[in-house]
């Protein structure tokens, strides 16, 4: 019988330095599998001569985000690709937001503006603030917070990012994201682990897009209402089968309750070194959809 082939796909930047990425190899190697690392735009990548492609840390593809949807496309039409390339269109533009509560997800209020927008301060305004970023984001890019009173500011920075053709989401500030952002990562469709991480947008009014991305993490255990949240969010994803890899961002809302923030199903960091059994897990489900026919 012979090894199943395994693309980790990977750009230049994830190359350097996503830690899940050599784990993910080694534990596929581990598991049996012929396992690579290749990444996504290589002119000279050979896609058809692997068994699957497993998107691991493409974190460039925002900028080119046209070009990626089409090398999703046609590696899905060369290979299986994971997650699946209709997947990674609907995750790449956060409107699909509005999807998740149109389906009674509890999620962040959200609400976007479009290009050609007339923004005035009046539309930014939130008891706590509001959060301005762009609806095709990674790693909060271009995004930033805005206390009460600053409504002219958020409205300049909207303005920004329409101006540059990009639609824009607004959202409320959620204090209690000083408690914490929560990221559940579910492996194969089941939950494997969580990890808590301390607020990004500390400092008000402030573009800054070179912040580490995730400050302070730690394992985290959590809670039943936050699963039940996360899984009812994955549900709601119009996927053809149970996703290989997600990951839930959740925060809590005023009243305690957690919501969804962000669902991440292209190249989410995993944080696989938070749990000795977290890349064992990830390769045992390689390899499960490794083996069943095509």
């Amino acid at each position: 019988m012979s090894v199943a082939r395994v693309a980790v796909v990977t750009s230049e930047v994830g190359v350097a330095y996503d830690e899940d990425l050599p784990l993910v190899v080694d534990a596929l190697r581990s598991g049996g599998l012929s396992a690579e690392p290749v990444v996504w735009d290589s002119a000279t990548a050979p896609w058809a001569r692997f068994d699957a492609a497993v998107i691991r840390s493409t974190w460039d593809y925002v900028e080119r985000l046209d070009d990626f949807l089409a090398w999703a496309d046609a590696t899905a039409e060369a290979t299986r690709l994971w997650n699946p390339a209709s997947v990674v269109r609907w995750n790449s533009d956060k409107h699909y937001l509005g999807g998740l509560a149109r389906r009674g997800v509890a999620v962040v209020p959200t609400g976007f503006l479009e290009p050609g927008t007339q923004v005035t301060p009046a539309r930014l305004g939130g008891a706590d603030g509001v959060v301005v970023k762009p609806a095709v984001s990674a790693g909060a890019l271009d995004t930033a917070r805005y206390e009460p009173g600053r409504e002219a500011d958020a409205a300049r920075h909207a303005r920004m990012l329409l101006e540059q053709g990009r639609s824009v989401m607004v959202q409320p500030f959620m204090p209690r994201v000083a408690e914490g952002e929560r990221a559940l990562i579910f492996v194969g469709g089941a939950f494997s682990h969580a990890i808590r991480k301390d607020p990004l947008l500390t400092e008000p009014g402030v573009i800054d897009n070179d912040r580490v991305p995730h400050p302070g993490v730690a394992p985290y255990r959590p809670t039943g209402a936050e699963l039940r949240t996360a899984s009812a969010a994955l549900a709601a994803v119009p996927s053809p089968g149970a996703l290989l890899f997600a990951r839930v961002d959740l925060v809590l809302d005023n009243a305690g309750e957690p919501v969804v923030l962000e669902l991440e199903l292209i190249e989410p960091n995993l944080f696989l070194r938070t749990d000795p059994e977290g890349p064992g897990r990830f390769a045992e489900a390689v390899t499960a959809r490794a083996a069943a026919p095509r």
